[in-house]
């Protein structure tokens, strides 16, 4: 089982990422530690806030505030809802949090089933509770719940590809091959896009286009492949390299199959309703770009804007870091089109969308919702004071995936051809 632990400055993200997923009955609240119980067991993202809203107004000065764990058990692990429970109990207890309000979401929106729990770091007196050595502390009860319960223990490779992370592309830092490496060569194992314009939206991230390049050879039409870094503009900012430097696997053909399997894959898919949720949201509760982009930022999700040179938005893009899916605006709704962001933003028009109120009803804190006997400001004002780093590392636990810097693949294709001749060279 690995563990993964994000903080940040954001409860109500965390609570309203985890709860769309629960009204798209796509999980379930397994348990609600020192939660306000409600008449018919249902929760709203407000009710669920409203446990947590004392400790956080107690808070003294530990920005972080909001812990969001998610417990991943192996695939091939077959886990009861009760034995679910037992795990996130013994887990918030022996980590220092069972004394805290906290709730367990059960995900069932991919085959991998799991478990987030949501809690904060700060006690009812608004002092810190500590992290020292919490990643080993983690590791080592990871281990020991594996025993306990029966379950699949993380190999090595697991568990060392939990400490890693993918990284933008530095091209003032040099080798800038080994670095677009390091992320090419992984991409598509983990996340799942289906044009090559969704491809490149996620490339940015890392400071990373691709350009396809045609021609002939022999007199036969032939495509390919460009990776090129860029800088922290988003401008080209070195010479580009062959897809083939990379390995096979990062050369249009694979790409293309990869293209295709995603498709099938994502097919009535049912991160394409939370995501929609989740953009509509924070499309119809804020103002402009950058506050939309922070809106979503806090709950695991990336938004790519392209523009042309006179600066209206003909492209938008999101990139949902949770269920490792890249998904172009219009093809989540059509009311999410390039056109109706263009116009918002450049325009002024604001978008009328017909499922809005209902979305936002689900998500919205009403004043009868919040503490009866405390202004309802007090639970606006933590929601309304997040700060956000742009990047990768969002609240959700951080982008844990490998990294391979330093290999190099040109050295790697030799080899393997010098392999291949010795072996010719014994069979003869």
């Amino acid at each position: 089982m690995i563990a993964k632990i994000g903080r940040s400055a954001n409860l109500y993200g965390a609570l309203a990422y985890n709860n769309l997923k629960v009204e798209h009955e796509n999980g379930q609240i397994l348990l609600a530690n020192k939660i306000i119980e409600t008449a018919n067991g249902q929760y709203s993202v407000a009710q669920l806030a409203q446990s947590f809203a004392t400790y956080l107004i107690a808070n003294r000065q530990t920005e972080k505030h909001t812990i969001h764990i998610s417990l991943n058990p192996d695939p091939k692990d077959t886990v009861s809802d009760d034995k679910f429970r037992q795990i996130a109990e013994q887990y918030m207890r022996e980590m220092g949090y069972g004394e805290q309000p906290f709730v367990v979401f059960k995900h069932t929106d991919i085959d991998r089933t799991h478990i987030h729990i949501v809690s904060v770091c700060v006690d009812e007196e608004g002092k810190k509770i500590s992290d020292k050595f919490e990643k080993m502390r983690s590791m080592k009860l990871c281990r020991e719940l594996e025993k306990q319960h029966g379950l699949i223990p993380a190999t090595e490779k697991e568990r060392n590809q939990n400490d890693k992370i993918f990284r933008p592309v530095d091209y003032k830092a040099g080798d800038v091959k080994s670095q677009i490496a390091s992320v090419v060569r992984h991409l598509p194992n983990y996340y799942k896009f289906q044009t090559l314009g969704e491809y490149n939206a996620l490339l940015s991230l890392f400071n990373i286009t691709t350009e396809k390049i045609e021609g002939e050879l022999r007199g036969k039409p032939q495509q390919g492949l460009l990776y090129i870094p860029l800088n922290e503009k988003g401008d080209r900012a070195g010479h580009p390299f062959k897809a083939s430097l990379f390995g096979k696997d990062a050369g249009l053909p694979a790409l293309e199959l990869h293209f295709a399997k995603c498709k099938t894959d994502l097919k009535d898919h049912p991160t394409q309703k939370t995501l929609q949720s989740a953009v509509t949201i924070a499309l119809q509760s804020t103002r402009d770009e950058l506050g939309f982009k922070r809106q979503l930022g806090e709950q695991g999700i990336n938004v790519v804007v392209r523009r042309n040179d006179a600066g209206r938005i003909y492209g938008m893009t999101f990139i949902d870091h949770n269920s490792k899916t890249v998904w172009n605006g219009s093809r989540l709704s059509k009311e999410l089109s390039a056109n109706t962001f263009n116009d918002y933003w450049n325009n002024n028009i604001k978008p009328e969308i017909k499922s809005a109120e209902e979305f936002q009803s689900n998500v919205s804190l009403s004043k009868n919702e919040v503490l009866s006997n405390e202004e309802p400001h007090h639970l606006f004002d933590f929601m309304n004071t997040i700060k956000h780093e742009d990047g990768l590392i969002e609240s959700l636990g951080g982008l844990f995936i490998p990294e391979t810097q330093g290999e190099d693949y040109e050295e790697q294709d030799f080899a393997n051809k010098m392999k291949k001749k010795k072996k010719r060279k014994r069979n003869q």
